[in-house]
């Protein structure tokens, strides 16, 4: 069992940063082209890196010995915003955009959702919480397995998957003919309820929400599960797995896209003035103390 303790450790502020107002939308750092640079830049080394090592390990036995260790939600007990400002203690080694704790980030996607949709208060939660599976990695889960782009497993590795050509070569499930084939261990149109996608972040706090019988509605829960599925998302691969309810689904995951991808910004938001609004939406959505 994971202590609680070493997740509220979270509460304090990482140290080199102080709060400053968060900028509207159309105030950005850079153009919307700059974002998901994977070809240069200052962490373009840690990025790779990264990928490098989640593309060799992230195999079909892989993910489903993670289900086994994670599924059951028996690590620890804490209330949502705990989890959220956990994340001070957190950058993620896989984003090529932002170099400051994701705990800020939480806040920016939220703020930038409750100001394009101020009277859907489900979907403004969702971006606090979206990445707060993070939590994995201070449990001393490699980041690999935690953060950055997924994508499914059991069948081929698709060219729409950053660093696909390079990153693959020692990744046993590539060779395999059982899994290298367009659907592998699937049927067209299973639906993705039914692909095991690459453990991470985003497959956890999915997990979390349903065990603990959170009342965010199904397409809050989509783009949590599938927020990181860049490959289907915004390439449009994997289409061939995909069922109706995908399909109807996905507008919802690419509406969440622009507000996860386009508020990273260096101008950072004021946690404590927003956190009594956002802990009422976690009191209304995921009261309480939830086992994680």
């Amino acid at each position: 069992m994971v202590k609680d303790s070493l997740f509220s450790r979270g509460k304090q502020t990482h140290p080199s940063l102080a709060y400053r107002p968060i900028l509207d939308l159309e105030q950005k750092d850079k153009d919307k082209t700059e974002y998901r640079n994977f070809e240069s830049g200052s962490l373009i080394d840690r990025v790779y890196n990264t990928y490098k090592l989640m593309h060799t390990n992230q195999t079909l036995d892989f993910v489903k010995q993670k289900h086994s260790e994670w599924s059951g939600c028996g690590h620890a007990q804490m209330e949502v915003m705990e989890a959220v400002i956990s994340l001070d203690q957190l950058v993620d080694e896989s984003d090529p955009d932002v170099d400051f704790p994701n705990s800020y980030h939480a806040f920016q996607t939220a703020e930038g959702i409750r100001r394009e949709h101020p009277h859907k208060d489900w979907f403004q939660l969702v971006g606090l919480i979206h990445d707060i599976g993070k939590i994995m990695a201070l449990s001393g889960e490699p980041q690999w397995a935690v953060v950055g782009d997924t994508f499914p497993v059991g069948c081929r590795f698709e060219n729409g998957i950053v660093f696909r050509d390079s990153t693959f070569v020692d990744n046993p499930d590539d060779k395999n003919p059982a899994y290298n084939s367009e659907c592998g261990i699937y049927k067209p149109n299973c639906g993705l309820d039914n692909v095991l996608m690459s453990w991470g972040h985003d497959e956890y706090l999915y997990r979390v929400m349903k065990f603990n019988k959170c009342t965010i509605p199904e397409e809050g829960l989509y783009m949590i599960r599938f927020h990181s599925f860049y490959p289907w998302h915004s390439h449009g691969d994997y289409m061939h797995l995909c069922d109706d309810k995908d399909m109807s689904m996905i507008p919802w995951v690419r509406e969440f896209n622009k507000f996860d991808l386009y508020t990273k910004t260096t101008e950072l938001p004021d946690i404590k003035k927003l956190k009594p609004y956002y802990q009422s939406l976690i009191d209304k959505y995921c009261p309480g103390v939830l086992k994680w």
